[in-house]
């Protein structure tokens, strides 16, 4: 490991001098180096928080390379502009003072003769080659391989089949190649070419690049629904050989349920578990102004999804853009996008030749009963997101109260009991209330320069049970039995689980 660490930090330190010094083909072949590197150093790191580190280091070393190979596209460009105004400018002299120079014309069918090129010698890969001496450069005798030895050599990891030293600018194109091809230790990076590149862009920044740091244990209750989605995203990657044929994964899931009891934390959960690509869609990141956009936003979505398998689409509020269709209140781009989504729905999911390159599409909504009847058919599993059960919302208080100080009497077994009904997101919100009794007690009548005088010691007391009833009845349930109702019914008729 330790030798790993100190090849990484040693090439990245040659890669950044060389673009300091202006070589930037060295340099780039340094990054790639730099980048495999840490890739397989990725895929022996056990510990989470170690690495999401290596993960952001990875991604600042990619965000450099990306640097240093647009100033290399710059400069080459500049290359060429100033060669073609070079041969103007000779053209127009040699026409000017013909009888001078006494250049005859050339035909323009006929190649011109080689333009002669400074070749720098390009890094020590096999780590013994000498590099050769230019043409027309006479032999320095002992300092030609002393300058030779002092010159920083590439990663060994970058020698390509049939690259030659001497070679950077067939190195940079090779490891180029290299870097397209399946099972290389680069990141994989989409590839805009016929598509639009401000779509592109558009849709890359919906990807979660980071870990959202959210675990299957950070959730209170909802161990079916756990289950479910191990199943459907987590195990085919694990046991890839299970599941297949008839056990293939479920391709589409869809979340059900009253606000507030946990549907887009579960969705946090799953990017975090899985490993795979996420993509956190949201009804904005689809819409758009002009007439057709919207569809291949839609379109270039899952093209994404699959270039970047296995993966994880993940749409929220699912049914403010697939409601019914037919209604009089639709608008014809509307039905446009909701038909190409369908339309790409029927090619996800994952092949028997390789269940690796699996991609799901998940969905939550509060609102089930709005969605269209095509959609429900391709969202295979419909699960229930209840209220929490009265061991869930004791695993909720717990959670939430972590860092407040409670008084002894307090029974959060108690509390528990007296929260049936009440949501996740209502039981925070009762945490939080409880939590700055105390402090509005101590404040109350008091100007804010006395506050300030305060000690911060008599401003946090501990919560006590009257803080916990006090809250309760400022913070009341925000889901009906009504409305509890109308899930369960759906759930009967349509339900999934």
């Amino acid at each position: 490991m330790s030798f790993a660490l100190d090849e990484i930090y040693e090439n990245t330190k040659m890669g950044r001098e060389s673009a300091l010094l202006g070589d930037y083909e060295t340099s780039q072949v340094y990054y790639q180096g730099v980048l495999q590197q840490i890739h397989r150093l990725l895929t022996s790191v056990r510990d989470p928080s170690s690495k999401q580190r290596w993960q952001k280091v990875k991604q600042e070393i990619s965000d450099e390379f990306e640097q240093v190979k647009d100033i290399s596209k710059i400069l080459s460009s500049f290359k060429s502009d100033n060669s073609k105004s070079y041969q103007s400018y000779e053209s127009y002299n040699s026409y000017d003072d013909y009888s001078r120079h006494e250049e005859p014309t050339r035909d323009p069918d006929v190649w011109p003769p080689p333009t002669p090129v400074e070749h720098r010698p390009s890094p020590n890969i096999r780590g013994g080659v000498k590099p050769q001496p230019r043409r027309g450069e006479p032999n320095r005798g002992a300092r030609a391989p002393a300058a030779a030895a002092n010159k920083p050599s590439a990663p060994s990891n970058q020698r390509r089949p049939g690259q030659q030293a001497g070679g950077a600018d067939r190195a940079k194109g090779s490891a180029g190649k290299e870097k397209k091809k399946e099972g290389d230790g680069d990141e994989k990076k989409f590839d805009p070419t016929g598509y639009d590149k401000e779509l592109v862009e558009h849709l890359e920044r919906d990807i979660v690049q980071k870990n959202p740091n959210v675990h299957w244990a950070d959730i209170a209750d909802l161990e079916e629904a756990k289950k479910l989605l191990e199943e459907a995203v987590v195990l085919p990657l694990v046991v890839p050989d299970i599941f297949r044929g008839i056990r293939r994964p479920w391709r589409g899931v869809l979340m059900v349920g009253p606000p507030g009891t946990g549907k887009t934390m579960l969705a946090k959960a799953v990017a975090t578990e899985c490993g795979t690509t996420f993509f956190n869609v949201s009804t904005s990141s689809l819409a758009n102004k002009y007439r057709g956009e919207s569809e291949k936003l839609v379109r270039l979505l899952f093209e994404m999804a699959h270039f970047y398998a296995p993966s994880t689409i993940f749409i929220d509020e699912i049914d403010s853009i697939c409601s019914k269709r037919g209604s009089d209140s639709e608008h014809e781009a509307s039905r446009r996008v909701k038909s190409e989504l369908l339309v790409q729905m029927d090619g996800v999911g994952v092949s028997d030749d390789d269940p690796s390159k699996a991609v799901m599409v998940l969905a939550a909504t509060n609102f089930p009963w709005d969605i269209d009847e095509a959609l429900r058919r391709r969202l295979e599993k419909r699960i229930y997101i209840p209220l929490p059960t009265a061991d869930g919302r004791k695993v909720l208080l717990d959670i939430n109260l972590r860092e407040v100080e409670l008084e002894s009497t307090v029974d959060l077994v108690h509390v528990a009991e007296h929260l049936e009904g009440y949501s996740g997101a209502d039981i925070t919100n009762v945490c939080r209330d409880a939590a700055m009794m105390s402090f509005r007690r101590r404040i109350n009548g008091l100007r804010p320069d006395e506050i300030r005088n305060i000690p911060k010691e008599e401003l946090m007391q501990p919560t006590s049970m009257v803080d916990f009833m006090e809250a309760m009845k400022k913070v009341n349930k925000s889901v009906s039995k009504e409305d509890i109702e109308k899930y369960l019914k759906w759930m009967e008729e349509y339900g999934s689980v």
